[in-house]
């Protein structure tokens, strides 16, 4: 394997880990064992689990930077952008129902920790956040973008945390319709 793809396997495995496991259970063996290396080998691309952590969570900054994008390509009005997120709990179920969300439940671990990566791992949300607020005050809600921004990530948070806790499909999809009804209100109507 050349370094950079073993890099890629190993961040992949470790993100995979840390979701599932949550940082602190998640092993470098573990990691080591996914990727199929050798502790000697793994030790070459990361001697320390927090340089694991930054990896993964730069990683997962750089997958939603692309995945906003590709929403901005793939919908033209900013209603149907954030519908797209709204519904990441619908389109990530069985994963969100299984281990939560994945930024959710990487910041709490964080600061449960009070590990220094919580600011970092947090910017995930920051990123979601200035990405929602930019679609409302596209929307024409320049003054409460970042409010409305802020409800629809409180909304994705409540949703998966009790999808988590009871694995209610039927709830996921009632609070989705829901809350795609409330955005219904905000859309202006045509002229």
């Amino acid at each position: 394997m050349a370094g950079s793809a073993t890099r890629a396997q190993i961040v992949a495995a470790a993100d995979r880990l840390f979701y599932e496991q949550g940082f602190e259970h998640a092993s470098f063996t573990a990691i080591a064992e996914a990727v199929g290396l050798s502790r000697g080998n793994f030790y070459y691309h990361f001697r320390r689990k927090d340089e694991i952590l930054s990896a993964v969570i730069e990683s997962r900054l750089e997958n939603t930077r692309a995945m906003l994008r590709q929403w901005e390509d793939e919908a033209a009005e900013p209603d149907a952008r954030i519908r797209r997120f709204i519904r990441i709990v619908v389109t990530n179920g069985p994963d969100i129902r299984d281990f939560g969300c994945p930024v959710g439940t990487l910041t709490a671990e964080m600061a449960k920790l009070r590990h220094p990566a919580r600011p970092r791992a947090a910017a995930l949300f920051t990123l979601f956040r200035d990405w929602l607020r930019d679609q409302f005050a596209a929307l024409g809600h320049h003054r409460e973008a970042d409010a409305m921004a802020l409800h629809v990530l409180a909304f994705s948070q409540g949703v998966a945390a009790l999808s988590n806790a009871f694995g209610d499909e039927d709830f996921v999809r009632r609070e989705v319709e829901r809350l795609e009804g409330w955005l219904d209100t905000r859309i202006p109507a045509a002229d």
